[in-house]
């Protein structure tokens, strides 16, 4: 594990009071979640073990939890990888999306706070300018972090549970893409949604969120169709 990450679990610890195991998997998890861990890689618990600084048993219990919530895959041998999703399985990820993250907009338009708004426009701008820098891995985060943050503000935890779960599984595959486009090919329609969201227009900002989840998952589609050993 590279020292920042280190020291950023160690601080996760400090200032929550989680425990050993839950720091191990929230490390984990992101990983896979920001695409670290690469579609169809292989990793061995011992390799888990030197990379995150863990002893064996926080790590089987945070691959048991990945594993449970589909994010990784037993291979046997102590093996797992991270899973290879086909087109097919980001068109079905598409139509999962296209419902829950609109109606958590509608949710959160409904209860956000200023203090809300004004936090999801500093993640936008901060997300713009790692754009602007191709910065990939920080675009993966704040895209995630800004989409996140709007689930809370809807406060549906069931909903957003399973959004969350959809982010775990085609994260892999959306750095991937990312990298071969570049980041300045990145377009989204946060704007439109926040200024939506300011005018207290729910069906607005639904429909936006909409547009932009059908618009960069498609990218991952197509670039996973046409990868793919058919073509």
């Amino acid at each position: 594990m590279n020292k920042s990450a280190k020291i950023s679990g160690q601080q996760d610890s400090g200032r929550t009071g989680l425990p050993a195991h839950e720091v191990i998997y929230r490390q984990l998890r992101d990983l896979v979640l920001f695409g670290d861990l690469a579609p169809g890689q292989p990793v061995t618990i011992q390799g888990l073990t030197a990379r995150l600084d863990a002893g064996m048993t926080p790590v089987r219990e945070a691959i048991r939890r990945l594993t449970a919530e589909g994010a990784l895959e037993f291979q046997g041998n102590r093996r797992v990888c991270v899973p290879l999703l086909s087109a097919d399985n980001i068109s079905e990820i598409i139509l999962a999306r296209q419902w829950l993250d609109p109606h958590l907009t509608l949710r959160a338009t409904e209860r956000a706070s200023l203090e809300d708004l004004e936090r999801l426009t500093a993640l936008d701008e901060t997300l713009d300018a790692a754009i602007t820098k191709g910065d990939l891995r920080a675009y993966l985060e704040l895209n995630y972090r800004f989409h996140k943050h709007l689930y809370d503000i809807a406060d549906a935890p069931i909903l957003a549970n399973l959004a969350e779960g959809l982010w775990l599984r085609f994260g892999p595959s959306l750095r991937v893409v990312c990298g071969r486009m570049g980041t300045q090919n990145l377009p989204d329609k946060h704007k439109d949604m926040l200024d939506a969201m300011h005018a207290r227009d729910a069906e607005s900002a639904a429909r936006a969120i909409r547009e932009d989840v059908i618009q960069g998952m498609e990218q991952v589609r197509q670039s996973l169709e046409s990868s793919s050993p058919a073509h």
